[in-house]
């Protein structure tokens, strides 16, 4: 039952034509779980909190940084450092007291999946890596809860809706049937690393919101069974049909997957290929203080500029075009921002023969908590 203050705050929702109080009722009385309080996120938490959904459950684990700002409009300057999921709870409280905010500051994984989804009724999905978006999947097909999945990638963005149970009882297709199984990971870049426009999570986001809303209403025809995409750049989109595939293990023919599963494992690199080495901050500045080590950084110019602890600087776009000048004999250890580029640029080396590298564990955000907090990190 909606009091009078809510009747007032969303009186121009209440007066849409099928939507009443009956639709403002039913958005009152969900709940919905965010994956991720960042690009994609900030939106989705915004106007599902402005729109009156009853409980809003939001799962992130990182820290607000400088280089978040461009696009993940719910933090500001002032609170680089401090919780995203602790500040989204706070911003969103401010918007609308009416909504009950349960944050999650932890990584979603195999182990906790099930027992936090199962406690709302959908989820959506602003995460941006390939792990998360299958176990998230998964967890939400073994549980029948509706997935309200997003990705951005530079000017492009893509939305849909996976596992919606329709008016007769027909379960949507599910991100397995999109992506049956996942591609190698240097086919994936990160934002990290290709870049993204700061207004396009916002738009990817707010389709994903309006989805939610949908299926939490029931009016309008949702995404279920389709694909948008977007891009940015010509403002050009385009609807792909997504339909059951045989091949995919959770519905296919001869379905193989009836548990969670590692999925860190699942996304890695095929098992013919050699495992990478590793090494720690703290092994690495060991290993500078006693020794000349070749550190092979592989981000881009402007990141150097910003922070580096004096490694060469050759690019990944670049390295195909300057391996004479990385030793083969001697040690190198090859760094990035956060890990994923020198993993990337160490498989790429190795189809050129060498075989004297080993990754810096978590890039250079992992020195500047090990060794040098006093280092400026975008």
């Amino acid at each position: 039952m909606l009091n009078k203050e809510e009747l007032i705050r969303y009186n121009r929702q209440i007066i849409l034509p099928d939507f009443g109080v009956e639709g403002q009722e039913k958005l009152k009385n969900a709940s919905v779980l965010v994956i991720g309080a960042g690009g994609l996120g900030a939106p989705n938490l915004m106007y599902l909190a402005a729109a009156g959904v009853g409980r809003i459950g939001i799962i992130d684990f990182d820290e607000v940084s400088l280089s978040n700002l461009h696009r993940q409009v719910l933090f500001k300057t002032s609170e680089i450092g401090r919780s995203k999921a602790e500040v989204s709870s706070s911003r969103l409280s401010d918007l609308n007291p009416n909504v009950d905010i349960q944050i999650f500051n932890e990584p979603i994984s195999s182990s906790n999946a099930l027992d936090i989804i199962k406690e709302f009724d959908l989820v959506v999905d602003g995460s941006d890596n390939l792990p998360t978006r299958y176990l998230v999947n998964d967890a939400c097909f073994f549980l029948g809860k509706p997935l309200v999945y997003g990705a951005i990638f530079r000017y492009e963005g893509q939305v849909s809706v996976f596992n919606q149970t329709d008016q007769d009882g027909v379960k949507g297709p599910n991100y397995r049937d999109l992506f049956p199984t996942p591609p190698p990971p240097e086919l994936v870049p990160s934002c990290s690393e290709g870049g993204v426009m700061g207004v396009l999570p916002g738009i990817i986001g707010s389709m994903q919101a309006n989805e939610a809303i949908k299926i939490i209403t029931g009016i309008g025809t949702t995404l279920s069974g389709k694909l948008f995409l977007f891009d940015a750049s010509d403002m050009s989109s385009r609807t792909l049909n997504i339909t059951h595939q045989e091949n995919n293990p959770l519905t296919g023919d001869d379905p193989k997957l009836t548990v969670l599963i590692d999925y860190e494992a699942f996304c890695s690199v095929s098992s013919d290929q050699p495992i990478i080495r590793n090494i720690s901050p703290k092994a690495l500045k060991a290993m500078i203080t006693s020794d000349n080590p070749f550190v092979l950084d592989v981000r881009e110019d402007y990141e150097y500029e910003i922070a580096n602890i004096g490694g060469t600087l050759i690019p990944l776009n670049q390295l195909s075009d300057r391996l004479d000048e990385i030793p083969r004999n001697d040690q190198v250890i090859v760094m990035c921002k956060a890990g994923g580029r020198s993993e990337k640029a160490i498989r790429l080396l190795e189809k050129e023969g060498f075989d004297n590298l080993v990754n810096l564990s978590g890039g250079i955000l992992a020195w500047q908590r090990e060794i040098d907090p006093a280092l400026k990190v975008y």
